[in-house]
């Protein structure tokens, strides 16, 4: 089992934050502002992702307004962070629902291959 399936989901978002850190190239040149709803998760359900100047910035709030925001299970956040889950498939079978730029949640889901959280 990997630490992303086991994590408790404000350690998943430390887990998401010192991996981008560790290698920015993949969003030097993105400017963007991601919301994060996860819809069963009781504790807190709000997160943004925030790529900008060649930096990340993730917030436990809604700090500014997002370009894209997903909406999601919490198990099914954990499999889009694996890998498994294709976010064109759980989005056309409802388990991914996208307000704002779907564009933009492709590009993430491709940048987010980039990176291993296993």
């Amino acid at each position: 089992m990997s630490m992303i399936e086991e994590a408790k989901i404000t350690d998943i978002w430390r887990i998401i934050e010192s991996k981008l850190h560790e290698n920015g190239e993949p969003y030097q040149d993105l400017t963007a502002t991601y919301g994060f709803q996860l819809i069963d998760h009781d504790d807190h359900n709000m997160w943004q992702l925030v790529f900008e100047d060649g930096n990340v910035h993730i917030f436990d709030h809604h700090q500014n307004e997002a370009n894209c925001t997903l909406k999601m299970k919490e198990k099914n956040f954990r499999k889009f962070l694996l890998g498994d889950l294709n976010s064109t498939t759980a989005f056309m079978t409802g388990k991914l629902k996208v307000e704002g730029n779907i564009g933009l949640a492709l590009k993430l889901e491709g940048l987010l291959k980039q990176y291993k959280f296993s």
